[in-house]
């Protein structure tokens, strides 16, 4: 198996998705790619009041959204297969800032916050994994990539903020090191695409933003699965299977979590889906991942020795 080193540069940058970009890495299944990212909006350095030099040049068109590193192609993976991402590790850089409020959203106007505007500034410390802000709040740090997916197969630029079946911006703090996200491959050679370092984050990401970073290290390790067909991404954390829905109403992405966690039980345990339903009901989390980004997330948690 070999490793591969990917910076951020020119050359590994964008901030779309599209199937028509060419690969900045063709690798195998089975190899590994330790990437380094820049912050989710293109900052060099600690994202203070007013904010620091963006990375530039930049294309409008293609570079509005989150920067991403990739697409990283690999050979094996087709259309109707899967591709496994083994999470090795993440290590945030040393800052960090979270916003809220101070812009035009249905939540800010419910909260009377949209003419006020919050800007914390974190040191990260990665040894104590710890963050601190400029009012002395401390909290621990779980970090996490907001960012990890493969364009649709249809033409264009697409976006990065929503997220979708191939992934993307799915915002979901389970997937820290040592998890495993299995998401379906649209397009030939996947063409995968990783950014948006999150530090912490709660489940919901309320204002928009959790405390957004640089990492230092994503390591990340790919595996095409060609026995597996998915219709939505899945989660294997340490002690637990995660599914996952997104639509732009928050009960129907509670609906498309549930349904695939009743696909998971039949596979994991050979239940009926009635069967799966009824424990569904007495053992599954359904956890709201985020409603910040247009399409609203949910996830559905299944803990390992649910049935004793």
């Amino acid at each position: 198996m070999t490793n591969y080193t990917i910076e951020p540069e020119r050359a590994t940058l964008r901030g779309s998705f599209s199937r028509e970009y060419p690969p900045i890495v063709t690798i195998k299944s089975g190899d590994t790619v330790r990437f380094s990212t820049l912050d989710a909006g293109w900052h060099l350095g600690p994202a203070t009041e007013p904010l620091q030099s963006r990375f530039e040049p930049r294309d409008n068109t293609h570079d509005s959204g989150h920067a991403l590193c990739g697409p990283v192609a690999i050979q094996e993976a087709q259309p109707g297969m899967t591709l496994e991402i083994q999470i090795n590790e993440i290590r945030p850089g040393n800052w960090g800032w979270t916003s809220a409020g101070g812009r035009e959203s249905a939540i800010n106007k419910y909260l009377g916050l949209v003419e006020r505007r919050e800007l914390l500034h974190w040191a990260l410390n990665t040894d104590a994994m710890v963050g601190t802000d400029q009012y002395g709040h401390t909290i621990a740090l779980h970090p996490f990539m907001g960012v990890m997916g493969m364009p649709p197969d249809e033409p264009g630029i697409h976006s990065t903020i929503p997220p979708r079946f191939c992934g993307g911006n799915i915002d979901c703090k389970e997937l820290v090191a040592g998890s495993t996200l299995f998401l379906p491959i649209s397009v030939p050679g996947a063409l995968f695409s990783v950014g948006d370092g999150h530090a912490a984050q709660g489940d919901g990401e309320v204002s928009g933003v959790a405390i957004e970073c640089p990492m230092e290290c994503v390591d990340l390790t790919f595996h095409v699965l060609e026995d597996m067909a998915l219709k939505m991404p899945r989660v294997r954390t340490a002690d637990a299977w995660v599914t996952l829905g997104f639509h732009e109403n928050l009960h129907e992405a509670s609906l498309i979590a549930l349904d695939a966690m009743l696909d998971l039980m039949r596979e994991q345990y050979d239940l009926p889906r009635s069967q799966a339903f009824a424990l569904a009901s007495l053992v599954v989390d359904l956890r709201i991942t985020q409603i910040a980004n247009g399409v609203h997330g949910v996830h559905a948690i299944l803990p390992d020795g649910f049935m004793k």
